[in-house]
């Protein structure tokens, strides 16, 4: 498989304290990563670095070879990157439908965002049923999905989804994890930062281990998922990831 993102030697700070040091990330076309690590890491650092919402400090950010590292967010959407953020932060009075037609707003087309508003449909059903509520009023499952397909409406090549398990039923966890993998299968690369480590290691195909914003580990997730050094790194225990 190709490389279709790349940081190399990235750095992230805030008001001049790190966040991240010396990132350095590949992403495949067609592939799940997995940023794994405690609250305060880096991973959402990091995946705001991609998406433009935070500048770095130092090294490059590249899509299909091309340095990205200084576009605004609003191009990196145009050129196939969506980010899903931690938290959702969908506009709570707009309908279901209204929050998803503004990730579109790169689309001209209305024939094109009303089969882009089809094939979320399509993939989360229960969206359809709720397109006339307000987001406001979805239960927190239901929000998630909406962010998402919100994502998905800029048709991106590469989709960012941060910590999408938070305030999540378990059985939406798997669902949103079995739609990563069919993205993945169908051509979108997918970056998935999370706190359900059994279940996203699983998932993945090759993951990074952050701590103190810092890659201490990386490889493929059956890999770290046998790996003591993670247990140890993230939870200070050998028993179990989940959490």
């Amino acid at each position: 498989m190709s490389s279709l993102l790349s940081l190399t030697g990235v750095r992230v700070s805030y008001e001049s304290v790190p966040a991240v040091h010396e990132a350095t990330i590949e992403v495949k076309s067609s592939e799940v990563v997995a940023l794994v690590g405690a609250n305060g890491a880096g991973k959402t650092s990091v995946m705001r670095a991609i998406a433009g919402a935070v500048g770095i400090d130092a090294g490059r950010i590249e899509l299909d070879g091309v340095d990205i590292g200084r576009l605004p967010a609003h191009r990196r959407v145009a050129i196939g990157i969506a980010h899903v953020p931690e938290g959702r932060r969908l506009f709570g009075p707009l309908t279901a439908e209204e929050n998803l037609r503004l990730g579109a707003f790169t689309e001209r087309s209305d024939a094109e965002v009303a089969t882009r508003l089809e094939y979320v449909y399509d993939l989360f059903p229960i969206l359809r049923e709720r397109r006339r509520q307000p987001s406001g009023t979805l239960s927190g499952g239901e929000q998630q999905m909406l962010a998402i397909g919100r994502g998905l409406m800029s048709r991106p090549r590469l989709l960012l989804l941060d910590e999408p398990s938070l305030g999540v039923m378990p059985t939406v966890v798997d669902q949103i994890y079995q739609l990563a993998r069919r993205l993945a299968d169908d051509g979108v690369s997918v970056v998935v930062a999370d706190q359900k480590l059994d279940k996203l290691l699983k998932l993945a195909d090759r993951a990074y281990v952050f701590q103190s914003g810092n890659i201490i580990l990386s490889g493929s997730g059956n890999e770290l998922l046998a790996s003591g050094r993670v247990r140890e790194a993230l939870l200070g225990r050998p028993k179990t990831m989940e959490g």
